[in-house]
């Protein structure tokens, strides 16, 4: 392995690079032994799990079931038992046709959601899913999210309902900066791993930092006619991995509650690796925890439960209270 450079995913951080001498291949089953053991050697060094498993066993657990790969296309059954054995049910391995390795039986699938009406103080805003690093992309998202938040804004909106159902996660960081203006600043949640890894992520004028270093900022940062607003966040079993980042921004916020039903339950951070043969490792290194530190890892439970009839009617009334 050449060179590291982390990034997260959902909310990017850690990303490593591993390059080969394209004129240096080794007979096809050395290349199959030598790929799987750079596979596990970056799952000891990074796993959320790294210091609770039997490496000596994983790596020959693996190896064994990859014994009969010919070539590194071959080893799908190897990377599988791998992924099951990380136990974190996050992680995944995408190959550069685009397809997915994953042996994670967590499955929570959007719903369909009615139109939200609100009364003329209330104002709704929408944050969907996000995926990619193209920072064109990333920002474009960021300021069409604020300024839909800009469009609906007035002198009379009291309160504001966030709804998170059915964000599936992606890039958490367009979001945050996205959905600022209604979050307030400050820092608003942070990942957590073994050995007393901590990091922050925060919000400051039209900026999304992770610790001190800037994921994404946006042009103008718009401010509410009413700052510090009461807020209801929406939930459902659909809020995904990033999606759980953002729902954890708002724990701790004054003046704030959920409602619905309990996230998907992936309030974990992956990071991405790649590896020598252009497959792109995600690894959960990673839990998420609150403002307060306080560590998720798994569902996000709204304050109150609230069927897909009554959420709205429930964050009305709190928001009117």
């Amino acid at each position: 392995m050449n060179r590291i450079k982390l990034f997260f995913i959902v909310i990017l951080g850690v990303f490593a690079s591993c390059g080969s001498d394209e004129n240096d291949i080794p007979p096809a089953n050395t290349k199959v032994v030598s790929f799987l053991n750079e596979v596990v050697d970056i799952m000891e060094t990074y796993s959320i799990n790294r210091n609770t498993i039997d490496w000596n066993d994983f790596r020959s657990k693996v190896l064994e079931r990859g014994s009969r790969a010919e070539s590194i296309s071959q080893t799908e059954e190897a990377l599988r038992l791998a992924l099951v054995l990380l136990g974190d049910n996050h992680s995944s391995i995408r190959k550069q046709n685009g397809f997915f390795i994953s042996e994670s039986n967590v499955r929570c699938r959007p719903l369909p959601l009615e139109t939200v009406v609100t009364p003329d103080n209330i104002g709704y805003i929408r944050v969907a899913s996000f995926s990619g690093t193209d920072m064109e992309a990333v920002v474009s998202f960021a300021e069409r999210l604020q300024e839909t938040i800009r469009i609906r804004d007035s002198k009379d909106i009291t309160g504001w309902i966030v709804d998170l159902r059915n964000n599936t996660g992606g890039n958490m960081w367009p979001m945050l900066v996205g959905i600022g203006p209604i979050l307030g600043e400050g820092i608003v949640g942070h990942f957590i791993g073994p050995d007393n890894f901590i990091q922050e992520w925060s919000f400051l004028d039209g900026v999304a930092m992770l610790d001190s270093n800037i994921m994404v900022q946006v042009s103008e940062n718009y401010k509410l006619f009413n700052p510090n607003p009461k807020v209801a966040v929406l939930l459902n079993k659909a809020v995904i991995s990033s999606g759980e980042a953002i729902a954890i921004s708002f724990i701790g916020r004054e003046n704030t509650m959920s409602f619905g039903a309990e996230t998907c339950g992936l309030s974990t951070a992956n990071a991405g690796f790649e590896l020598s043969n252009g497959w792109f490792l995600a690894l959960t290194t990673s839990d998420m925890a609150d403002r307060e530190q306080n560590v998720f890892g798994g569902p996000i439970v709204p304050d109150m439960l609230s069927s897909e009839k009554a959420i709205i009617r429930n964050a009305i009334v709190y928001l009117n209270d």
